[in-house]
Parts: C-alpha cells; sequence; structure tokens
C-alpha cells in the first residue's frame, strides 16, 4: 500500500472520528423526542448514502450478513441518541466505548476465538470503569440512560464485526441501519406535538448530512486504506472530544466518579490496542521467522 494511501486513510478516519463526537451535543441541542431524532438524522443520511453509492457505482447488497450489520448499527444509533438524552452525554459516548469487552467475548463464543491473558486483563479494566459510572448514576440518576448506552457498547461490537461474516458490505450495511432507524422512530417523527422550529430543523439537517452521514462515508472509505490498530486509535478522538463540545455549548458536566471512570474507559481501550497491536506484530514476525 502507498503512503500517500495509507496518508489519505488516516485523514478521513480523523475527519470522521471528529464529525461524530459533535453526536452528543447536537443531540442536547435538538428539542425533540430521542426517537424522531433518530428516525429524521437516518433519513437524511440515508438518502445522503444512496446518493454516494451511485456516484461511486457501489452497489447496494442484500444479504444476511448485510442486514444483521445493518440491524446492529440501527440499533446502536438509536440506543445512543436515547441514552444521550437520559444521562449525560459523556457518560453515553463513553459506555458505548466498552465494546472492545464484547468483542471478546463474541469471538470467543461465536468463532471459538479463546481471549489471551491481555484480553482477559482488558476487560476487567473496563469493566472497573463501566462500574463507577453506575455507581455515580446511583447518587445522579441516569441510570436508565446509561444501562441503553452500555447496550449500545454491545451492538457496537457486533458492527465492528460485520466483517467476520462472508458477503459484508459495510456502506450497504449503515444504508438498511439508517432504513431501521427510520422504521422505528418514524410514529415519533409524524407525532403531531413535534416541534418544526428553524432551530430544530436546521439541527437534524446537520446531523444528518454530516455528523451521521458525512461521517459513516469518511469512515468507511478510511478504513479501506487504515491498519485497524490505527484506525481505532484515531477512532478514540470521538469519546475525547464529545464531552468537550457537550460542556462547552450546553453546559454540562460529569460527576467525579463518572470522570473517573472515563479515564479509566479511554486509558484501557488505548492501551489494549496498542499492546494488541504489538502483540499482533510480534506473532507475524515469528510466523514469518519461521518461513524462512
Amino acid at each position: 500500500m502507498k503512503t500517500s494511501e495509507r496518508a489519505r486513510g488516516v485523514w478521513l478516519m480523523l475527519a470522521a472520528a471528529l464529525l461524530f463526537s459533535f453526536g452528543g451535543m447536537l443531540v442536547k441541542l435538538v428539542p425533540w423526542n430521542p426517537m424522531a431524532i433518530s428516525a429524521g438524522r437516518s433519513f437524511i443520511a440515508g438518502v445522503e448514502l444512496l446518493l454516494y453509492m451511485k456516484i461511486r457505482g457501489h452497489r447496494l447488497v442484500w444479504n444476511r450478513a448485510v442486514l444483521f450489520g445493518g440491524f446492529a448499527m440501527g440499533a446502536t444509533s438509536t440506543l445512543y441518541v436515547v441514552a444521550a438524552k437520559l444521562t449525560a452525554a459523556a457518560n453515553a459516548i463513553l459506555l458505548q466505548y466498552t465494546a472492545p469487552i464484547f468483542i471478546i467475548l463474541f469471538m470467543w463464543v461465536i468463532f471459538g476465538v479463546k481471549p489471551t491473558k491481555l484480553d482477559f486483563a482488558a476487560t476487567v479494566l473496563l469493566f472497573c470503569g463501566v462500574t463507577l459510572f453506575f455507581l455515580d448514576s446511583l447518587e445522579g440518576g441516569g441510570m436508565t440512560g446509561n444501562l441503553l448506552a452500555l447496550a449500545s457498547g454491545v451492538t457496537w461490537a457486533l458492527v465492528f464485526m460485520m466483517k467476520q461474516w462472508e458477503g459484508a458490505d459495510n456502506l450497504s450495511s449503515v444504508f438498511f441501519g439508517c432504513v431501521f432507524c427510520v422504521i422505528v422512530g418514524l410514529p415519533w417523527l409524524l407525532s403531531p406535538s413535534l416541534v418544526w422550529s428553524g432551530t430544530s430543523v436546521l439541527g437534524i439537517l446537520t446531523i444528518g448530512l454530516l455528523q451521521f452521514g458525512a461521517a459513516y462515508i469518511f469512515m468507511a472509505e478510511g478504513l479501506a486504506t487504515t491498519p485497524p490498530l490505527t484506525a481505532s486509535l484515531v477512532a478514540m478522538i470521538e469519546p475525547v472530544l464529545n464531552p468537550v463540545w457537550v460542556a462547552i455549548f450546553v453546559h454540562e458536566t460529569i460527576g467525579a466518579l463518572s470522570l473517573a471512570g472515563a479515564c479509566v474507559v479511554i486509558v484501557g481501550s488505548l492501551l489494549y490496542n496498542i499492546l494488541k497491536g504489538r502483540e499482533s506484530t510480534a506473532g507475524n514476525e515469528a510466523a514469518g521467522e519461521g518461513k524462512s
């Protein structure tokens, strides 16, 4: 792979992470029911994705793997939006980044890939971080939102595992994920009580076109030329910046225990990705020496 192609992929992943990071702030600012927000942004993003796929000549794929990925994507989106309305936006995004725990478990149960000592250590560390979030919720409320955010971590793990199934196609799965969100949230979007103010419409257009649609396009293109470890490290910009934008524009902060949990989740995820990458590199070098 050319250096220029890899650099382009990293920049695309960076753009995707930056756009994703505005999600918590924008969801908080749009005065709609979270299900209506999910449906509205998904409709706009779905149309954008179809146009992009048509321009690029990317055929829409329809099979079990794609539909399963679409369900996982749609469930993740819906759960996150609802969670962000019911708990602190920082809690919602950081609990979603417990996905590595569930990836380890699913890979073990479904594909028979036994976790290493590093996998077990990462699981325990991230679980400790999650525990701090829930201890904070006992005092400050938001338990339901935290539970939904944790559930989005489960479905987000399934999204990262889409390529494990034969016939998977990321862009097609994202599109069907948008369709899922629209179908589930349509009753709220069409509710007579929904207020269609200039602020809410501008907010939904921004979320749909940029924070959701464009971000997933950038991510899909970036993953094509970016190594998984590099991509995952760049993606960590999202949970770091998400609470910053919310604190600046919505003036929402999180408790001391949640802040401690955030540090554990971010540091734990970073260390796991770095050490896992070194472990994989060492394994590949050993295999290469064995063949020579």
